[in-house]
């Protein structure tokens, strides 16, 4: 019987996405053949006949389902809920008002960077965060970034009426094609969102692209509450980056989105007529910004730096600031397994009575590693209760009852938690592991499909379900599951279907 823990189930389907993807976003075009025509209407209909929103969500979705595996990936909650809620909270705030699903995750790379993808994913680079001296200077290119989405620019510059552009997409339809019958065995070591990043640079959006991209932008980050201004000051910062790394072949963010004068000028004025009361900084942004600090630090010396960092932060800084700065120094002994540091580290960040669910979710942490499981799942409960919005302390704490063998307790948790959270996968995983241990192979698998469908991996999705099929002697089950398998099947045949029509 297969076990519905994870397995190498995607790996031969990853990797000829990845090799056939990379083959269609490095070929060798000319960057004026993935320019915007600068005569697009604005807010327009974007090449909707050419590429739907749901093809171009079946495109994200087949990316992502490689890019989770990819190194550069951070799968951690605390920074992924934080990106992903400040999305949604500026898309919220679109003009005219739009219902693109828009989902933000962060890479591990300390470039100053952010990109794209096809289906409302936005990729932020860890560099961007550090860089950031305000949470408003942050959102400021994250509302950029889902202006060119809203607005369908990648849609548009993938599109376009070339040959490198149906070279482009015929290799990517080949790919997810592939992807979708689970064959093929092609073994390329291609970073997905290094290739992902090449696609912003090859669409090469033009002039009025990216100022349709800053205008709606700033009024995202106006009625969210964000200082504009932040926009303007990120901005003046990625000019002087680029400047300062110019001829070392690294521009980052302002290579792959050009500030010219007249675009800075224009962001300017527009600033200027969006006055805002800007809330305050959250105080996750500094804790997430500590945590990506050390996240992105892959060598000594980078290390080094980031503990230097974070100590004259902590000597120097007051309230939120330096409790970040403690908590930094934190998880960097805990990604060392120095205990000891971990523990002082969290002191101090707590000192005074501070407290947040990042400071809270290490604790736990450190208790279950030193085996303190009923200590673990006391501090979790009262994390939960304090931070019921915390999708880092939930995990926590459904780690707490599993290590504490209270497995029925998780199901019941990690059910109201799918409820609250539906589009996390990891929650359907873990549940499943319970069921597993508690006997209850049917929901085992059964949940482990849904796991499989929101990561994208369908045919191992109908793979479950055909097992908890086979293993069920309840007539009203096998009908239930008769329909989820149906329709499973049904949307990989619509998704082939969709894509057949770009393969030539």
């Amino acid at each position: 019987m297969t076990s519905p823990h994870p397995t190498s189930f995607s790996r031969r389907r990853a990797r000829v996405l990845c090799a056939v993807l990379a083959s269609a976003l490095i070929w060798p075009v000319a960057p004026a053949a993935w320019a915007q025509p600068m005569g697009i209407p604005s807010m327009g209909s974007a090449s909707s006949a050419e590429l739907s929103p749901s093809l171009e969500r079946t495109l994200g979705d087949a990316i992502m389902e490689q890019g989770r595996r990819d190194p550069t990936y951070i799968p951690d909650p605390d920074v992924n809920q934080y990106l992903t809620d400040m999305g949604r909270d500026l898309v919220r705030h679109a003009p005219g008002g739009t219902d693109q699903r828009i989902n933000v995750f962060g890479v591990r790379d300390p470039q100053i960077n952010a990109f794209a993808l096809p289906g409302g994913y936005i990729g932020i680079n860890s560099g961007l965060v550090v860089s950031s001296q305000s949470e408003s200077e942050l959102a400021s290119v994250v509302a950029h970034e889902i202006g060119h989405v809203v607005l369908r620019h990648i849609a548009r510059g993938m599109t376009q009426k070339s040959q490198s552009s149906g070279v482009m997409m015929a290799a990517m339809a080949a790919a997810l094609l592939a992807a979708l019958a689970g064959s093929g065995d092609l073994a390329m070591g291609v970073a997905a969102f290094g290739q992902a990043a090449a696609i912003d640079r090859q669409l090469g959006f033009s002039r009025q692209a990216e100022q349709e991209a800053d205008r709606i932008g700033v009024e995202m980050m106006r009625k969210a509450g964000f200082d504009p201004q932040g926009m303007v000051r990120m901005f003046n910062q990625l000019s002087n980056a680029a400047r300062l790394n110019e001829g070392q072949g690294g521009g980052g963010y302002s290579s792959t989105h050009p500030l010219s004068i007249q675009r800075m000028s224009d962001i300017q004025n527009r600033v200027r007529e969006a006055a805002a009361a800007p809330k305050k900084d959250s105080d996750s942004y500094w804790y997430v910004r500590a945590k990506l600090r050390v996240l992105q630090s892959r060598d000594s010396q980078s290390m080094r730096n980031a503990l230097d960092k974070l100590r004259l932060d902590a000597q120097q800084r007051s309230g939120v600031e330096q409790s970040a700065a403690w908590y930094g120094l934190a998880y960097a002994a805990w990604q060392k397994k120095d205990l000891e540091g971990t523990r002082q580290g969290l002191a101090n960040a707590a000192s005074g009575g501070r407290q947040s669910p990042e400071i809270a979710g290490l604790a736990i942490q450190l208790a279950l590693h030193e085996g303190d499981y009923t200590g673990a799942a006391r501090l979790a409960a009262e994390a939960w209760g304090r931070w019921p919005d915390s999708q880092g302390v939930a995990l926590a704490r459904v780690e707490a009852m599993q290590k504490s063998a209270q497995d029925q307790q998780a199901v019941a948790f990690l059910t109201e938690l799918t409820g609250k959270w539906p589009e996390v996968p990891r929650l359907y995983q873990l549940q499943a592991q319970s069921y597993e241990r508690l006997g209850r192979q049917i929901d085992a698998r059964r949940t482990m499909a849904k796991y499989y469908e929101l990561i994208g991996a369908l045919p191992t999705a109908v793979d479950q379900l055909e097992q908890a099929r086979g293993l069920s002697k309840d007539f009203y089950v096998q009908s239930q599951l008769d329909v989820q398998i149906r329709t499973l099947k049904d949307r990989l045949k619509s998704d082939r279907e969709l894509l057949e029509r770009f393969k030539s």
